[in-house]
């Protein structure tokens, strides 16, 4: 079995050592940062949905009041009913983007895995070179 010989001085592999060290720490703080900043997008996408859906469930509200205020003016079956159509059809559409985006929110893992996996390798790294 050959046998590995180092030519650097005691003190100079501590300092490659903690120069890699460092620069790794740095390397992992930038992939945890990436990681997380994409999975936020996705989150505010998803908020945006929710808040979108409870825009059109309140465009429904409006729209039910306003057919029950021709429904009491009117007393006709065609302008009331067509805005009870209206209102059913929005009301059901926000109803399930909500329904959609809270799904998507709670099936959300903001748990930086890679850098997680990473860090894990690298602390095996780390004892590997001080035995």
């Amino acid at each position: 079995m050959e046998q590995r010989t180092d030519q650097r001085s005691l003190g100079e592999l501590f300092g490659d050592l903690s120069r890699s060290l460092s620069t790794l720490i740095r390397q992992e703080i930038v992939l945890a940062r990436t990681e997380m900043t994409s999975k936020v997008t996705h989150m505010s996408r998803d908020a945006g949905i929710i808040g979108l859906g409870g825009a059109l469930l309140y465009a429904a509200v409006l729209g039910l009041l306003a057919t029950l205020v021709l429904l009491l003016v009117e007393a006709g079956l065609a302008p009331w009913l067509a805005a009870l159509i209206v209102t059913i059809i929005v009301g059901v559409a926000g109803a399930l983007m909500v329904a959609g985006g809270q799904d998507r929110l709670k099936k959300a893992d903001l748990v930086p895995h890679r850098t997680v996996g990473t860090v894990d390798e690298d602390v095996e790294w780390a004892k590997e070179r001080f035995r």
